[in-house]
């Protein structure tokens, strides 16, 4: 899904007049349909060009994936998009029939500066488009089973001549590098693990991988890309279970996340990397692999993740894999909304619950921690917290506001930077960040994503958050000695509870301690209702023996929080306007105990394309009434407050996760002018750059309701009730 979903900047040229021509012949065929004007708006099935700025390209399944990786040799390998052509004509020769052939390079790099003329090619890539998904596990082919594909590009590479020395050749789901070498009689070409960044012309495996100032920042396709092929190389190479794939891929993960403490806090030569020596033999890799795993299970034993169950059962080759796919990234300094994204892609196609858990979508979880707003001395807490998304996303909300705002850093600025930030954002996540979740490999899997941002595994728990105090599963009495979550102790509650009618909870014990608790309230709940006849009010009609989850969470939530906190919590949208008694009491509850923040009721789409989930939603934003303004109430009434309400209707996709454009009232889609800074490596040294850049608006409401939430609050503040002690 979410590799369909192009987000592409587009460098505008600052092209001086006459270099048209320098930029070598335009290929016949070339898949350019023209240039952006008044005169040629956007097709549905048309793109703007990454390198040129200004040719609209068709947007076939090949084109996808040019277009992303010429945006991550722009991001991750630094670069000029001024010294790419796309589709470079070359004069192959064929080494059977001698016939020479016109063939083109998807993309041709050019020495930094220099005319786009043969003599100066040093580096070409060959894209082709993504193979289609069949019945069969997914095997990634090594270099020496891809001598066919690769062929192709070593063709072009001794068509273009000695100067051209490194080729990339990938489909979206197969990645080779290779060298090329001369020797005395014809050009010899052997596999690279990676490519030199900028325009070195060296791959230094050591040098790339011990220190913080050469580790790259992971471009967020490239990352997941790789975190895609290592997970595909366990599956379908080894022949695991997709779950058991997952957790043994995270084994290694782990293994490259210690390796870099070592290297950054202790000075450690690094173990985590595959050298030209190493492709040959890969035992030597596969038992620093080992090694690096024992000790993060010593490291990390005081946190509980790891125990003696769990052991790196991979072969060498398998190692040496994803080994060579992650050395070259700095985990440390790659954003951690980068890291998030690829984890949670991961561990959504592998860890699907059965319980009615429903992942919740990455729009849908910014927005809510937009809305909450998290401060840095507030507790926040996800009694079902799946994967962890609400917490890595609150992570990334707080490190966004505590990091200099002065753009885009190079790798020494961000060397300096990240330390205090990481430091900060770690004391944040050990005092503050709290989830739990009853199924042990969710839990489990949160605290490692909580612990690949911060170094530190997070507070979740694995337990029944409906019956907690009580509960026999093994993170209950653990998670009761937490002063920060204990019931009417959080300050902001987000989460998307399990929810749907055919999960009943139905243990008598707790429906009993629940209607207890109620009485407290002044109301009743895990009762049955009903209406009366005469005049349709609701009425008790005996005690319920099942009642639907996501009423009693509501009831959870509330509880949960002190007075004065606020709630996000995810709905279906039954529960605020089916016209039953049930839903009518959770409503009157609602009420009763909370100010309503927010109502934003969310398409369909959002959760049919991430969660594969066809359901109606909305979020729902509640601060829990005080005892003095419940007392208020008693006396005065309910208190009239003006209400936040949205409808969603657009989310950037389509049910079948192809992304939609904001379009002319004529139906043309409508693009935007920005400005970003890139980082590019030339002659080693790292050089900041502007770029105005030009891409397709996304059509997604949610971060427009975002601004429009914070504006109503900026006009209403006075008018709202939890807000008049400020």
């Amino acid at each position: 899904m979410a590799d369909e979903q192009l987000d592409i900047g587009i460098p505008l040229p600052e092209r001086p007049m006459g270099q048209r021509e320098a930029e070598g012949p335009k290929a016949k065929g070339s898949r350019s349909k023209g240039r952006l004007d008044a005169a040629h708006r956007l097709g549905d099935d048309e793109t703007i060009d990454y390198i040129s700025n200004e040719d609209v390209v068709k947007l076939t399944d090949a084109e996808k994936v040019r277009q992303r990786i010429a945006k991550a040799l722009v991001h991750q390998y630094g670069i000029n998009p001024k010294d790419m052509v796309r589709d470079y004509p070359l004069q192959v020769r064929n080494s059977e029939t001698g016939r020479v052939s016109r063939r083109r390079a998807s993309i041709a790099i050019f020495e930094p500066g220099k005319p786009k003329e043969p003599q100066y090619l040093r580096r070409i890539v060959v894209t082709k488009a993504r193979p289609k998904n069949g019945r069969t596990v997914t095997k990634i082919r090594t270099y020496a089973q891809a001598d066919e594909q690769v062929e192709e590009l070593r063709e072009l590479m001794i068509a273009a001549g000695p100067s051209c020395t490194l080729g990339m050749w990938t489909d979206d789901k197969d990645l080779y590098f290779v060298e090329r070498e001369e020797t005395r009689f014809e050009p010899r070409f052997h596999e690279l693990p990676n490519w030199p960044s900028g325009d070195a012309e060296e791959f230094d495996a050591t040098r790339d991988a011990s220190s913080l100032a050469e580790l790259r920042h992971a471009d967020e396709y490239m990352l997941r890309f790789a975190f895609r092929r290592c997970h595909n190389f366990i599956h379908g190479n080894e022949g695991l279970p997709k779950d058991a794939a997952f957790w043994q891929f995270l084994y290694v993960l782990f293994a490259k996340i210690h390796d870099e403490q070592l290297v950054r806090e202790k000075g450690r030569p690094p173990r985590f990397r595959v050298g030209l020596e190493d492709l040959a033999d890969k035992s030597n890799v596969a038992r620093r692999i080992r090694d690096l795993f024992e000790e993060v299970k010593k490291a990390y034993a005081d946190q509980g993740l790891f125990d003696d169950r769990d052991r790196l059962n991979l072969s060498d080759s398998a190692l040496a894999f994803i080994t060579s796919e992650l050395a070259p990234f700095s985990l440390y300094a790659t954003p951690i909304d980068a890291k998030g994204v690829a984890y949670q892609e991961l561990v959504g196609d592998n860890l699907r619950g059965d319980r009615g858990q429903y992942f919740t979508p990455t729009g849908a979880v910014k927005l809510m921690v937009n809305i909450l707003d998290p401060k840095e001395n507030e507790t926040v807490f996800d009694p079902c917290c799946g994967t962890g998304g609400f917490l890595r996303e609150t992570l990334y909300h707080l490190q966004e506001q505590w990091k200099p705002k002065n753009g885009t850093f190079t790798s020494q600025e961000y060397a300096d930077i990240l330390p205090p930030l990481r430091k900060k954002l770690a004391g944040y996540a050990r005092k503050h960040i709290f989830g739990a979740d009853f199924d042990p490999f969710l839990r489990r899997a949160a605290a490692m994503g909580v612990m690949m941002l911060t170094d530190i595994a997070g507070n979740v728990y694995q337990m029944d958050s409906i019956a907690f105090p009580d509960g026999h599963l093994p993170g209950n009495e653990e998670a009761k000695s937490v002063s920060q979550i204990q019931l009417g102790a959080v300050d902001v509650l987000m989460t998307n509870p399990p929810f749907g009618s055919d999960i009943p909870f139905s243990e008598a014990a707790v429906l009993s301690k629940y209607r207890q608790r109620m009485r407290e309230y002044g109301g009743d709940w895990g009762v049955a209702w009903s209406y009366t006849r005469d005049k349709g009010a609701l009425k008790k009609s005996g005690e319920a023996t099942a009642v639907a989850p996501e009423e009693l969470f509501v009831q959870r939530a509330i509880e949960w929080v002190r007075p004065g906190g606020r709630i996000g919590i995810v709905l279906p949208n039954g529960i605020l306007s089916n016209p039953g008694p049930s839903h009518e009491a959770v409503r009157r509850l609602i009420l009763q105990e909370c100010w309503v923040m927010a109502s934003i009721e969310l398409p369909v789409e959002t959760f049919i394309v991430e969660a594969n989930v066809n359901i109606l939603t909305t979020l729902l934003f509640l601060v829990r009434k005080t005892p003095e303004e419940k007392q208020a109430e008693r006396f005065h009434g309910a208190e009239d407050y003006p209400v936040f309400m949205a409808v969603a209707e657009k989310v950037g996709v389509d049910r079948r996760g192809n992304p939609v454009y904001v379009r002319s009232p004529e139906g043309d889609v409508v693009t935007e002018e920005y400005e970003e800074q890139e980082i590019l490596r030339i002659g080693g040294i790292e050089v900041p750059r502007t770029f105005k850049r030009k891409r397709p608006i996304i059509d997604n409401d949610l971060p427009k309701i975002a601004e429009e939430y914070h504006a109503f609050v900026g006009r209403h503040a006075h008018e709202l009730p939890w807000q008049a002690g400020s």
